[in-house]
């Protein structure tokens, strides 16, 4: 059974880098995202990583970098070890979230901007423009609601477990 499971961890690993591949993302950098995801214990050195990914250190390090810069992951220091650890930084996903949604912005604002340059030209030229504008800025209007919604979901869930730990 350990090989199936092993099997299983290697490909699920590779379907993270493929994501962040096809997101503009070096595939190593999600395939250390992908085995910190599921890594027992959730801080690995880069000798761990190097062996669990099959990979260099220096593809490791570099990699490890720039997801340290994107504020996904973080270093983790444990007391009389002399090796630097990462693991998935907490409050990832909500950054990674509000990176979102400072590109919805941008790209409302840039929408805007092509309206204001093709304003005197046709409503087909206009078209997809506007489409852009329009869609971006629901998605700006509509963001904060849904994360707050979140942040309720979170805070409950939060509670019923600090509940069930008490039982």
């Amino acid at each position: 059974m350990a090989g199936r499971q092993q099997i299983e961890e290697k490909q699920f690993v590779e379907e993270v880098g493929i994501f962040f591949e096809q997101t503009g993302l070096p595939r190593m950098a999600g395939r250390i995202l992908g085995w910190l995801l599921i890594a027992d214990p959730p801080h690995q050195s880069i000798d761990e990583l190097t062996e669990a990914l099959m990979a260099s250190k220096g593809s490791i390090s570099t990699m490890t970098r720039i997801l340290l810069q994107f504020g996904l992951i973080e270093r983790v220091s444990l007391p009389g070890i002399r090796h630097t650890y990462f693991r998935l930084k907490t409050g990832a996903s909500h950054h990674a979230i509000m990176q979102n949604a400072e590109r919805i912005h941008l790209l409302r604002e840039l929408a805007e901007k092509g309206l204001n340059l093709v304003q005197n030209k046709s409503a087909l030229t206009r078209q997809w423009l506007e489409e852009m504008r329009d869609m971006y800025a629901f998605c700006e209007r509509e963001f904060p609601a849904l994360l707050a919604r979140w942040e309720q979901t979170r805070k409950g869930r939060a509670a019923l477990m600090d509940r069930e730990a008490l039982k």
